[in-house]
């Protein structure tokens, strides 16, 4: 089938276990334009194209465009998640902290609870050293976090779509925010913390605090932004400018990736983990956006929403370091 002849209806979206472009997908498979101008565009993309919405660029379309006809209001709503989800994305320490990441179908999730017990030592007639990995006692809800775009279609129909997308990935990064704060919590919470040797941080703190993690490799602090920012003028640090200006990342000369976390700025703790082995990130789905209300509405309301949980692996591979000294 020839992505011009698809019949496009909001049916698309209510497909159960698919999403809007995986539905749309089957329909008109990727595999079909290998080796022709469309090869790189998805179903999606294809779909703009038939209907010449241009998304971005110098000849950007207005809102009003995705209305042209009732077929290509249906695209509209997957272009509002895609803008919301690459705000969350791109605001998110999530990668960045994240072990394994599971998708659950319910509301909940039983995390995993790893116990070691016993010596490495050689063993001669002594007991084994056991590592014991079991479920959690108990099931934890999922949070979720929602946010409303308030906004009428006389207000927006003459934007350009490239504007708008910015206001739909702010959106996006105020979800992503309240996520990263609940990730920071939960992987911190009952680690007791070293602090900072004098009233301010010192890069000899920094090596104390990543040398002292010795059943793991601490590759990732989480910093607020003030603390970041102490760190970078440290005179050991002057050499990170380099790193960052090649990669867009802050690395210590010891190859600790520092991430700006804001809901740390309460307490100016550093949380120092080892990425590949402290935390498992529950999502219930993807970002999910009311698709009905979008289209009866007129884009009258938007209202997206993400489930999420964060549970530790193990918890030699977090630390966390005081740098307010009382």
């Amino acid at each position: 089938m020839n992505f011009e002849n698809i019949r496009l209806e909001k049916e698309l979206y209510n497909i159960t276990n698919k999403s809007f472009t995986k539905a749309l997908t089957e329909l008109d498979p990727d595999e079909n334009y290998i080796g022709t101008p469309l090869e790189g565009l998805d179903a999606f993309e294809r779909q703009l194209k038939r209907f010449d919405i241009k998304i971005q660029g110098r000849d950007c379309d207005m809102v009003e465009k995705f209305f042209s006809t009732t077929e290509s209001s249906v695209l509209f709503p997957e272009y509002v998640r895609r803008q919301i989800k690459k705000g969350l994305d791109d605001n998110s320490i999530l990668p960045d902290i994240a072990a394994a990441v599971t998708y659950v179908d319910g509301v909940d999730f039983r995390s995993l609870v790893i116990a070691e017990s016993g010596s490495d030592a050689a063993v001669e007639g002594a007991s084994v050293a056991t590592t014991s990995m079991v479920l959690g006692a108990s099931s934890t809800r999922l949070t979720k976090y929602a946010r409303k775009l308030l906004n009428s279609y006389e207000s927006v129909r003459k934007q350009r779509i490239e504007a708008y997308g910015v206001v739909l990935q702010l959106v996006g990064a105020h979800i992503s925010r309240s996520c990263n704060s609940l990730a920071a919590t939960a992987i911190s919470t009952g680690i007791t913390p070293s602090t900072i040797a004098g009233n301010s941080i010192a890069y000899s703190d920094l090596a104390t605090f990543w040398s002292s993690m010795t059943d793991a490799n601490m590759d990732v602090m989480l910093c607020s932004p003030a603390v970041m920012a102490s760190i970078l003028a440290l005179d050991e640090m002057k050499g990170t400018v380099a790193n960052y200006m090649q990669s867009g990342r802050a690395v210590t000369p010891f190859g600790v990736t520092l991430i700006k976390c804001p809901s740390l700025a309460a307490s100016g703790d550093i949380i120092g983990i080892d990425s590949t082995k402290a935390a498992e990130i529950y999502f219930g789905g993807d970002v999910i956006v009311d698709t009905d209300k979008i289209l009866a509405t007129q884009n009258k309301e938007v209202v997206c929403s993400v489930h999420i949980g964060v549970a530790k692996l193990y918890d030699k591979a977090i630390k966390v370091l005081k740098t307010v000294t009382s």
